[in-house]
């Protein structure tokens, strides 16, 4: 068993604008209890996510330290009782759930069925960067869209992806390239040479008219539609390029109603995904695992480059998840921001 009570941990009571002072805190916690199946993980390296700034501002004020923090990599320090997959020293890393207190933490107990071994070629800060938006895009692609999780088993279908260079559109253009699909994918232009590394055919201007754009490259319809943003802003372009029995999924809640009754006579299928719904109503939750086990493999086989773009090194404290939230709270980072080295308090 671990020896430390007291752990290291960055949280806050209430959610306040990132710039004020007790957005974010350093505090002190005592080290979690495992349940049967957990792993006590280390945590060596986290990233940001958009979720995160969410559950922060929508935060009531508490009485007790909330820790978020989602991705995160870290050494295996302690299992439970009927844990199978992990030893102690393993390298691991993991998307985490809503449910449990998150990797903002000097030492985090995680379910071992939502855990994979980290990808061995990629350092912490490029791993970190991989588990939540890599999950939420291969079950969008693979569970939600029904697509073979094979290397080129997919050729001949076509498929559009909006918002493509996005934390999740960044992992789900390479998994549709490594599956075999053509790519038709929406960006700034300046970020085409981006979209291009991460195997996507056709680069598209989202300013332009999507129908009139998929015209001029010689095609009416797709098979299908991964929409990374509201969906409720693109519906009215998107209405008739999907083909009969073909898939539009989206990961972005709405606050209008979706009219999609066009698609019925076509059995077009609309698909939800949330990567957390299956931990937060414990669904098949070792799947989550085997995905990133197929992640860390790809990422290893160089079929799958990390979307890292920018790293505090110097510690996981305070000062440096509030440098890293307000990163990502401008909406403008291309990949993804790590928090990496010791937990130790702001100076």
């Amino acid at each position: 068993m671990l020896e430390k009570e007291f752990m290291h941990a960055v949280g806050f009571f209430e959610g306040l604008p990132i710039n004020e002072e007790r957005s974010f805190i350093d505090e002190k916690k005592i080290v979690p209890n495992l349940e049967s199946r957990d792993v006590l993980v280390k945590v060596k390296a986290v990233s940001v996510n958009p979720i995160d700034t969410k559950l922060r501002k929508d935060s009531i004020k508490r009485n007790a330290l909330r820790v978020l923090g989602f991705d995160a990599v870290g050494e295996v320090v302690d299992t439970g009782k009927e844990v199978e997959k992990f030893k102690i020293g393993d390298r691991v890393f993991y998307a985490g759930t809503t449910t449990r207190a998150g990797s903002n933490q000097e030492y985090q107990a995680v379910d071992e069925r939502i855990v994979a071994l980290a990808p061995k070629k990629l350092s912490d800060e490029g791993a970190a960067a991989l588990p939540l938006t890599s999950l939420a895009a291969y079950e969008l692609l693979f569970e939600k869209f029904g697509l073979i999780p094979e290397e080129g088993a997919n050729k001949g279908k076509k498929i559009l992806v909006i918002n493509g260079a996005g934390g999740v559109g960044s992992v789900l253009n390479q998994l549709a390239h490594w599956a075999g699909l053509e790519i038709y994918a929406t960006a700034s232009p300046e970020n085409f040479e981006w979209l291009e590394k991460l195997g996507v055919d056709h680069p598209i201007d989202y300013h332009d008219d999507l129908k009139d754009k998929m015209h001029e490259l010689g095609v009416q319809k797709v098979d299908y539609i991964a929409v990374l943003f509201d969906i409720t802003h693109y519906l009215g372009q998107i209405k008739h390029m999907i083909n009969p029995f073909g898939h539009v999924g989206t990961i972005v809640g709405i606050h209008d109603a979706l009219d999609i009754s066009d698609w019925k006579n076509l059995s077009v299928s609309f698909d939800w995904e949330y990567m957390f719904a299956k931990t937060d109503y414990n669904y098949q939750i070792e799947t989550q695992g085997q995905a990133l086990k197929v992640i860390a493999r790809l990422a290893d086989e160089g079929q799958l480059t990390t979307t890292l773009s920018k790293v505090y090194s110097d510690g996981i404290n305070a000062v440096n998840l509030k440098k890293a939230t307000k990163d990502v709270e401008t909406g403008h980072m291309l990949g993804k921001v790590v928090i990496s080295g010791p937990f130790n308090a702001s100076k």
